[in-house]
């Protein structure tokens, strides 16, 4: 089968598309025939072994010190059931599912255990739209509602709101009756707002404190840190950078000792009833997923450049496995 790999850490052309062996299913497992995944913060940072300050080391230990130790990068997927295990019970060859696959999905064909974070794909979603939801939006789910614990009246900043994260985040907040301001660039206002943000500021020209005090900063890029924020935070209010390293742990512990605004950090797991929430919020009409760019699987490389660019409006999704090619299981 056809797969994006990766063999050393590096730039974007590291990535190059490679033959390497279809898997097999387990007993447990379902071999998924991979149509759409996607390009995410994490797949870059993976592959260019991007980790932040002290975190540098404790990730290369777990990707692979001096080589990747998974070759084949994608967080999330949509496709179809080609083949089950002898002993799955929740799944059957044709039916249409997507999820968060943890790596591995930048490839035709994916082996996943019947208990993940997977879902039957609804009908009325296409493959590009169910991949684009499972990182971003099972994120902003769980910081917001479950970290955050926002609150109907409740005024929220989403820091990066055009980006992977920050798209969901806004649809999120407004969902849990927040007051959202949105900061993202100019050219990205009308996105904005068409997702639900209140308030939506220029990050370039805006001072963010110009629509405060706030209850929930959630910082989804990396745009701010503690010293600059706490000021736009009420007394009981709550700073969630989605990216963090030393300095947020020394600022989270001294932010501790001196009472008032809070910083807490957080990495949230991936589960299917977290999943359901986001097929019931779309359901509901809360919640769309939001596509940026298309690249082929050839191209993937250039949708690592587009990503790593800081600049995308949502999720970057690669056609893996277009419904026109069908290449065989075995």
């Amino acid at each position: 089968m056809k797969a994006a790999i990766y063999t050393e850490y590096g730039a974007a052309d590291t990535v190059r598309i490679a033959e390497i062996p279809t898997p097999a299913p387990g007993p447990k497992q379902v071999l998924i025939r991979v149509r759409a995944s996607s390009v995410t913060t994490a797949d870059w940072r993976l592959r260019a072994s991007a980790f932040p300050g002290i975190l540098w080391l404790p990730g290369r230990l777990m990707t692979g010190l001096l080589r990747p130790r998974n070759s084949v990068l994608g967080m999330e997927m949509a496709g179809e059931v080609v083949a089950v295990g002898h002993a799955v019970t929740r799944f059957t060859p044709g039916q249409r599912v997507f999820g968060f696959a943890g790596g591995g999905a930048h490839a035709e064909f994916l082996v996943l255990d019947e208990d993940a974070t997977i879902l039957p794909t609804p009908d009325d979603l296409s493959d590009a739209e169910a991949a684009a939801l499972p990182f971003g939006a099972l994120c902003a789910l769980v910081f917001l509602r479950d970290v955050a614990n926002v609150a109907p009246g409740q005024r929220v900043l989403i820091l990066g709101g055009s980006g992977g994260v920050g798209v969901y985040a806004i649809q999120v907040a407004k969902a849990l009756g927040a007051n959202v301001t949105a900061s993202a660039s100019a050219g990205n206002s009308g996105l904005m707002r068409d997702l639900g943000a209140d308030v939506v500021l220029d990050y370039r020209v805006d001072d963010p404190a110009s629509a405060g005090p706030y209850d929930l900063v959630f910082d989804t890029v990396g745009a701010t840190n503690w010293a600059r924020i706490r000021t736009v935070l009420r007394k009981t209010g709550l700073f969630l950078p989605l990216n963090f390293g030393a300095r947020e742990l020394w600022h989270m512990l001294r932010a501790k000792l001196a009472g008032g605004p809070r910083i807490v950090l957080h990495v949230n797991a991936d589960r299917a009833d977290d999943l359901r929430v986001i097929l019931g919020m779309i359901a509901d009409g809360l919640l769309r997923p939001v596509i940026d760019r298309r690249f082929p699987l050839e191209r993937i490389a250039q949708a690592h450049v587009y990503v790593e660019g800081r600049h995308r409006k949502g999720a970057v999704i690669v056609d893996v496995t277009p419904a026109a090619q069908v290449p065989a299981a075995a």
